[in-house]
């Protein structure tokens, strides 16, 4: 008998109890409207009502999308972050907190939300689920939508037809395009150079390089060794290779007449002939005949080499020579190799090789 009074005192306890336990937390689901226009949004409202001392959350938005947006039912329907919460105070310790969600769907059709779980330390809340349906636009193919935004052009970008990524490497196509430019502005220059990219090499004046040899000539001092054929062998042959660079005369393949007839019908040298035929006449003596010529003829040699070229040189130069006065063979401009013909004449023995044609002529 004492028995069943336990068992019936027991049997009380959980029926007052347990709806107290149930009580503490609860969570209840309604929408605004169960009929949604496919587009359009409508508010859930969820109602949580807890202890005050206590805090909980949804479990479907402790991770959300990053544009915010949890979907369900497929992804059918799509629930938003950016809700608004309000907590009002319920007295005997408890609270409530209303949860306005923003809802909105794309695809029409009949949809039931899930239970929202609610979770607040140990405890957990589920709440009734809610169905919603949603109604496809009426509209005919050739009928203007209202109440929705027409399309717009795209604003911000100047390229916006183009393919993000080839925005994105906007460097790389101008470096492409540099290139082309480069290459183009390099054939262009390799046709226009006859097939070289670094362009032709400037011809040094005839002038400048016949002076320049002279006085290497004179600072050998050949005929005051003895030398007196090579001397005059390369005197010549500078004063040859002068008048095929200044004139066209292609006079290192001419006897000394040659080349005096050719000066006698050049106008611009008619009138220095004269230095070239003693020079000549003097070479063919000491080249041919084999004759010492006096200190003095090779000196007069060499002053009459100097003076035909100077008195020959371009007009464009003599216009800009500020220095007159000055002794031609100090103005020689530095820099000009000695041609290595001159050295292979001097260390060898072609010299006595050289052909003599009628009239003792070279």
């Amino acid at each position: 008998m004492k028995l069943s009074r336990h068992f019936f005192a027991i049997f009380l306890f959980c029926l007052v109890a347990l709806p107290g336990f149930a009580s503490r937390m609860s969570v209840k689901a309604k929408l605004d409207s169960v009929q949604l226009l496919m587009g359009r949004t409508t508010l859930l409202h969820l109602e949580v009502v807890q202890p005050k001392e206590t805090k909980g959350t949804f479990q479907i938005f402790e991770h959300p999308s990053p544009d915010g947006i949890v979907g369900v039912c497929g992804d059918s329907v799509e629930l938003r972050t950016s809700f608004k919460r309000d907590t009002t105070e319920l007295g005997d310790g408890r609270i409530r907190i209303d949860y306005d969600v923003p809802v909105q769907a794309f695809d029409s059709g009949a949809y039931r939300l899930p239970q929202f779980l609610y979770i607040s330390g140990r405890d957990t809340a589920r709440s009734n689920s809610v169905s919603l349906k949603v109604i496809p636009v009426p509209v005919a193919a050739d009928a203007q939508i209202s109440d929705y935004a027409g399309p717009v052009s795209p604003k911000g970008k100047l390229f916006d037809f183009l393919p993000d990524w080839m925005l994105d490497l906007w460097w790389l196509w101008l470096a492409i395009v540099l290139l082309i430019i480069l290459f183009i502005i390099g054939i262009r220059r390799y046709r226009s150079q006859g097939g070289s990219l670094i362009g032709k090499k400037t011809a040094p004046n005839p002038y400048d390089v016949a002076m320049q040899r002279l006085e290497n000539l004179k600072s050998r001092k050949l005929w005051e060794q003895g030398m007196e054929k090579e001397y005059f062998t390369l005197l010549t042959d500078i004063l040859r290779e002068y008048l095929e660079k200044r004139f066209g005369i292609n006079a290192m393949e001419m006897t000394t007449r040659q080349i005096i007839d050719s000066l006698s019908s050049n106008p611009d040298v008619k009138e220095k002939r004269s230095y070239m035929r003693e020079i000549l006449d003097v070479a063919d003596f000491v080249k041919f005949a084999k004759v010492r010529p006096l200190p003095s003829d090779n000196i007069t040699a060499f002053d009459n080499a100097v003076k035909f070229v100077e008195e020959t040189r371009p007009i464009v130069e003599e216009e800009n020579d500020d220095t007159d006065d000055v002794d031609p063979l100090d103005n020689i401009r530095t820099g000009i190799d000695l041609p290595q013909r001159e050295e292979s004449l001097i260390n060898s023995d072609h010299i006595d090789g050289i052909k003599v044609k009628k009239g003792g002529e070279k």
